[in-house]
């Protein structure tokens, strides 16, 4: 009896560490302290409820819903299990799931306002789903919003166009009367005159019709012609980090243009570094577009001297994605050779709407570019190899054994991301520290051993893989001793996280990898999520 009750005791004072290094944002040191905790008391619903809150702070969703399981498994009564476990499926888009365990904690708690708020605001999301749903057009019969934009044609509005032309054909008209009231015994010159008004008329027509000047009133970074120029994504920058916007026809033109360089890639890019010179590889960057900046300043801005691999999870959490992409994209349009561009599992749709990109775009552009960046997501490549010895992924490597480069480059990447497969598993997995495989701590994807890492190197004649896609408190982390480095260029992620951001330089010919690593820098008074979906904003 004593020891059982020694045990509780060990147990709860464990809890209250756990409980402290929660509160001091110290997620995975709370985990481990629950885990402890559990392993004395595995009874108390409340130990697996905590570390499922834990597990959803550091968005390991999966983990969460397995804890909030076990939370309800051991006491079905406890509403906390199914507050954790709607939140955790909320996370993953699974606004379905989340509503039946938010129906459950407004059953077992009718008269809590916070459960009553909840709840609504989830069967609003899945009403909005379900609207979607059910007015999508079939996956046939979808037409590409990109082929149906002109930018050039985006400039003055109709309305300062039309009194132009009606100006235009006004004096035309004057001036046919006046030549006919002059010369009224002359048939040749009378004929001549409507000839020449004629003319007139085509012309004013032609140039009202055609005109691209952007408004005159707009004071910020101009495009001069179809060219994108280092003059212009620097006032682009300027302009950004001062709060300014950029003018629709120039964001459509940057968008357009990224996807034409875009397609025309393969789904696993080669990247050669000649020998004397470097290469830069950044992690997730979430929409922190001052930490972007200082990337740069520490840097150096990309160029052919010195290019830039961005390894997905350009948008969403951060509130500034808008501003982020743009310059990305304006840098890919500029020299396509001075940066690189990989897929996240951030790109995508699903993500996108519960993250707070869509609302982002809706707020600063409009719908049309809504469709347009997902479209324009779907082009992005899945992985790049540098000097053939370097493999570079967003998340991570695959379920099965004997994947080849070739396998990658034959993937059709021109869609969104599905829930299985070699490119699920390149956007979502994550390292282990066990070998073999196990199931994945967010619930997509899966996790990896140094076993797998090993043979995935030696069967493609690699030395190393590099992958962002976890928050790392130095910014970086090696695993699989040594093949495997986890690099994330988000300082104090979310505000809230502490941790550093870090990039990775690599000079040929040996492809030593140097790190980096800096601390956030300050940003305007506007609050990571931001634009996100109003449930999820509820959690954050």
């Amino acid at each position: 009896m004593e020891p059982e009750n020694s045990n509780v005791s060990k147990a709860e004072e464990l809890k209250l560490l756990a409980n402290e290094a929660f509160t001091a944002r110290k997620y995975s040191q709370a985990i481990d302290l629950y885990t402890q905790a559990i392993e004395l008391k595995s009874e108390s619903a409340v130990y697996w409820a905590n570390r499922a809150f834990a597990h959803i702070r550091l968005e390991e969703y999966g983990s969460a819903i397995e804890d909030a399981t076990k939370a309800i498994e051991v006491d079905p009564k406890y509403s906390k299990g199914y507050y954790r476990r709607g939140a955790a499926h909320l996370g993953l888009g699974k606004f379905k799931e989340a509503l039946k365990d938010f129906q459950q904690v407004k059953k077992m708690c009718p008269n809590d306002p916070d459960a009553t708020k909840k709840l609504k605001e989830c069967e609003k999301a899945v009403l909005k789903l379900k609207f979607e749903e059910a007015i999508a057009a079939p996956d046939a019969e979808r037409h590409s919003i990109a082929e149906s934009i002109d930018y050039k044609s985006i400039g003055k509005s109709r309305n300062s166009s039309v009194p132009t032309k009606m100006a235009i054909v006004a004096v035309t008209v004057a001036v046919m009367a006046v030549v006919v009231m002059l010369f009224r015994s002359s048939m040749t010159i009378i004929v001549a005159a409507i000839m020449v008004g004629l003319l007139l008329l085509l012309g004013a027509f032609g140039w009202s019709g055609h005109n691209t000047d952007v408004e005159a009133q707009y004071s910020g970074a101009r495009i001069e012609g179809d060219i994108i120029t280092l003059d212009f994504v620097k006032k682009m920058m300027d302009d950004f980090k001062n709060q300014k916007c950029l003018h629709k026809r120039y964001a459509y033109q940057i968008v357009l243009q990224t996807r034409e360089r875009l397609q025309a890639l393969p789904s696993l890019v080669d990247i050669n570094v000649p020998d004397g010179k470097h290469f830069t590889v950044c992690g997730d960057v979430h929409g922190q577009f001052y930490d972007l900046l200082n990337i740069f300043e520490l840097n150096g801005l990309p160029s052919e001297e010195n290019p830039y691999l961005f390894n997905g999870d350009f948008v969403d959490r951060g509130s500034f994605s808008l501003e982020v992409i743009l310059t990305l994209f304006a840098f890919k349009c500029m020299s396509p050779s001075a940066i690189y561009l990989a897929r996240g599992n951030h790109e995508s749709k699903s993500m996108n709407k519960i993250y707070g990109f869509e609302g982002e775009v809706r707020l600063k552009l409009n719908d049309s570019f809504v469709e347009l960046f997902a479209e324009v997501f779907c082009s992005l490549p899945l992985a790049h190899v540098i000097n053939e010895k370097v493999f570079v992924v967003h998340g991570g490597l695959f379920s099965v054994d004997g994947v080849k480069l070739s396998d990658i480059r034959a993937i059709n990447r021109f869609c969104e991301p599905p829930e299985e497969g070699l490119m699920c598993e390149m956007l979502w997995s994550d390292p282990q520290p066990l070998p073999g495989r196990g199931p994945s701590k967010r619930g997509v994807g899966l996790s990896f051993g140094t076993d797998v890492t090993k043979r995935f190197l030696q069967e493609n004649n690699l030395d190393l893989v590099v992958r962002s896609h976890e928050v790392k408190d130095e910014g970086y982390e090696i695993d699989h001793d040594g093949k495997l480095i986890t690099v994330f260029s988000a300082p104090n992620y979310c505000d809230q996280m502490g941790n550093k951001g870090a990039f990775i330089r690599f000079d040929a010919p040996d492809l030593k990898p140097n790190i980096v690593t800096f601390s956030a820098v300050p940003h305007p008074d506007v609050k990571p999520m931001a634009y996100a979906n109003n449930f999820l904003r509820m959690f954050s």
